[in-house]
C-alpha cells in the first residue's frame, strides 16, 4: 500500500496545513485521508497524507488510517509504520504492510498526467490542524473547507518567485477567511473526487490564496518511484506473486 506524502521544505515565512473557516467533515466521508505523526528526537510534527495504493501514502511516521477523531482510539483506525521514505517535495512513502481497505479506509484516484484544473473549479481540502492563527487551537476531528482554483497570476502576485505555474496550483476563498494553514501539509486538494493538489504553503496570517503542488505534473515520477520500491521489496514481491 502506498501513502503519498508531502514533506515540504517551505519558504521561511510561509506555512500551510490547518483548516480555517471550515466545518467538521462527516465521519469517515474522506476515507483516503491519513494522519502522520513524525518524532525526530524529542520533537513532534503532525501532517496529513492520502492513500493512493494499498501500501503507499502520498503525503507531507506512524501513519494512522481510518481516523475521524485523532484523540480517540476508534475501532476503524489502523496504525501502520512507514517502511521506506524520503524527504522531498513530493515523495511516496511505503507502509510496512498493506492497509485493510474498508468503508473507513479507501484509496483516492490520482489524475492522468498533464490533467488540467481550470480556474473556477470548486475543490475541497481537509485536515486536523489549527482552526485559527492562534497557537494551540487545533482540531481533534477532521475538518474540511471548500476552495476555488484561481488564475496563476493571483498567486504569482502574492508569492513572487516562490510560485511556479508549471508545477503548482493556486486556490483559496477570496470572499472569506477560509483556508488551509499550519499542520495539514500533505493533505489533498480534491476536485471531482480526484487528488489534484497537495497542500504546500501560504501566508502566515492564513489569508488566501494558498499554494498546492499540482499532482498531475508528477504522475510519471510517482509511478516510477512506486514501481522501484515494489520491485526492490521482497515482501511486496511475495504478496503479488
Amino acid at each position: 500500500m502506498l501513502l503519498l506524502p508531502m514533506a515540504f521544505l517551505l519558504p521561511p515565512r510561509a506555512w500551510a496545513g490547518e483548516i480555517i473557516g471550515g466545518k467538521k467533515a462527516k465521519p469517515h466521508s474522506r476515507p483516503y485521508m491519513a494522519y502522520l505523526e513524525i518524532r525526530p528526537g524529542d520533537k513532534r510534527f503532525l501532517c496529513g497524507g492520502f492513500l493512493v495504493a494499498e501500501n503507499f501514502v502520498l503525503t507531507a511516521i506512524t501513519v494512522t488510517l481510518g481516523a475521524h477523531n485523532i484523540r480517540k482510539r476508534e475501532w476503524s483506525q489502523q496504525k501502520i509504520p512507514v517502511r521506506s521514505w524520503c524527504f522531498s517535495a513530493l515523495s511516496p512513502w511505503q507502509l510496512a504492510h498493506q492497509a485493510r481497505l474498508s468503508d473507513q479506509v479507501q484509496l483516492i484516484p490520482l489524475p492522468c498526467y498533464g490533467n488540467k484544473v481550470v480556474p473556477g473549479s470548486v475543490c475541497s481540502v481537509a485536515g486536523w490542524g489549527h482552526m485559527s492563527v492562534s497557537p494551540g487551537n487545533t482540531s481533534d476531528v477532521l475538518m474540511e473547507v471548500v476552495l476555488e482554483v484561481m488564475e496563476d497570476k493571483v498567486c504569482s502576485r502574492h508569492f513572487n518567485n516562490q510560485y511556479k505555474p508549471g508545477t503548482m496550483l493556486c486556490a483559496g476563498d477570496l470572499r472569506g477567511r477560509k483556508s488551509s494553514f499550519q499542520g495539514d501539509s500533505g493533505g489533498s486538494l480534491v476536485c471531482g473526487r480526484v487528488a489534484q493538489g497537495i497542500v504546500s504553503f501560504g501566508p502566515n496570517d492564513a489569508s488566501p490564496p494558498e499554494v498546492y503542488t499540482w499532482v498531475s505534473q508528477f504522475i510519471p515520477w510517482i509511478k516510477a518511484t512506486i514501481g522501484k520500491l515494489q520491485a526492490w521489496d521482497p515482501l511486496e514481491f511475495s504478496l503479488h506473486a
